[in-house]
C-alpha cells in the first residue's frame, strides 16, 4: 500500500521568528509538507507561506486555511498565482469560512457563508486557470477580470471543511478537502466519502485530494508510534496526506519533525 504524505503544522501560537528554524528542520528531516494557519489575530497565512517557501527547496507549503471573507477573490488569486509561479508545485492553498465570530469582529461577516465560499472558490479557481471571469453573485462581483500572470502549474485549491454541507461543497467546487483535527478515523472516512459524493454529484472526474489534520501530545514517549499508526489508519480511511500538529499549549512542531524523521 502506498504510504500517505506526512506533514506538520507551524501553529501561529509560535512567534513568526521561529518559522525559519522549523522550515529548515522539517526539510532536513524529509517531512513532505509544512502547513501554516491564518488565525485572527496571529500571523498572515500568505506572508508566512512565502517565507517558508523561500527558505526551503523541496518542502511543500500549505495554508490551511485562508478565511474567504477577509480578501477579495481577485486579490487572493493574484497572491496564490504569484507563489505558484515562484515555487511551482510546492504551494497548496486552502480556503474556508474562517471562524465566524472573528469574521463578525472585523466587520467581514456575511449572512450566508456557504454561498460566499461557493462563489469565491469558483472564481479563484477560474482565475488561476487563466480564464477571464465575470461573476455577479450574491457576494462575489467580478467584471472581465483575468490574471496577467496565471500559474503555468495550477496548484490544487482545497476547502477546509467539517460539516456535511461544506464537505459536499468541497467535492463540488474545489480540488479536495482539508479535514479538521478533531475527527476520528471514522470521521475521516465519512468526510472523504462526502467529498467524493459531492464531486460525483457535480459530474467531476478524478479523485479529490484528502488532507487531514491530527493533533497529538508532543510530550508522549511513543510519539513516533502514534504518528505511524494514525497515519496508516487515516490513509486507509481515505486521506492521502496526514498533517500532525501539537496543542495550543505545545505548539512547537520540532518533536513531531524528529519523530517523523525516525520512521
Amino acid at each position: 500500500m502506498i504510504a500517505p504524505k506526512l506533514g506538520v503544522v507551524f501553529r501561529p501560537q509560535s512567534p513568526p521568528e521561529d518559522l525559519r528554524r522549523v522550515v529548515e528542520s522539517a526539510e532536513a528531516a524529509g517531512v513532505a509538507e509544512l502547513w501554516v494557519w491564518e488565525d485572527c489575530f496571529l500571523e498572515g497565512g500568505l506572508t508566512t507561506a512565502a517565507a517558508a517557501l523561500a527558505w526551503s527547496r523541496d518542502l511543500t507549503v500549505g495554508v490551511g486555511l485562508l478565511p474567504v471573507p477577509l480578501r477579495n477573490p481577485a486579490l487572493a488569486a493574484m497572491e496564490i498565482a504569484t507563489l505558484a509561479r515562484l515555487f511551482p508545485g510546492r504551494f497548496v492553498p486552502g480556503l474556508g469560512h474562517g471562524v465566524l465570530d472573528w469574521m463578525a469582529q472585523v466587520g467581514a461577516g456575511v449572512p450566508s457563508p456557504m454561498t460566499l465560499l461557493r462563489e469565491y472558490t469558483g472564481a479563484v479557481r477560474a482565475l488561476l486557470q487563466g480564464e477571464t471571469v465575470d461573476v455577479d453573485g450574491r457576494f462575489v462581483h467580478l467584471e472581465r477580470v483575468a490574471l496577467d500572470w496565471p500559474p503555468a502549474q495550477v496548484p490544487p485549491v482545497l476547502i477546509g471543511a467539517r460539516g456535511p454541507k461544506t464537505l459536499h461543497l468541497a467535492g463540488e467546487v474545489a480540488d479536495g478537502v482539508l479535514l479538521d483535527s478533531g475527527l476520528s478515523v471514522d470521521g475521516v472516512r465519512a468526510g472523504a466519502e462526502a467529498v467524493t459524493a459531492g464531486r460525483a454529484a457535480a459530474g467531476r472526474e478524478g479523485a479529490p485530494r484528502i488532507a487531514a489534520y491530527h493533533e497529538l501530545d508532543t510530550s508522549a514517549a511513543d510519539l513516533g508510534e502514534q504518528i505511524a499508526q494514525r497515519a496508516q489508519e487515516f490513509h486507509e480511511a481515505g486521506a492521502d496526506t496526514v498533517i500532525f500538529q501539537g496543542t495550543g499549549e505545545q505548539p512547537d512542531p520540532e518533536p513531531l519533525i524528529a519523530a517523523i524523521a525516525s520512521l
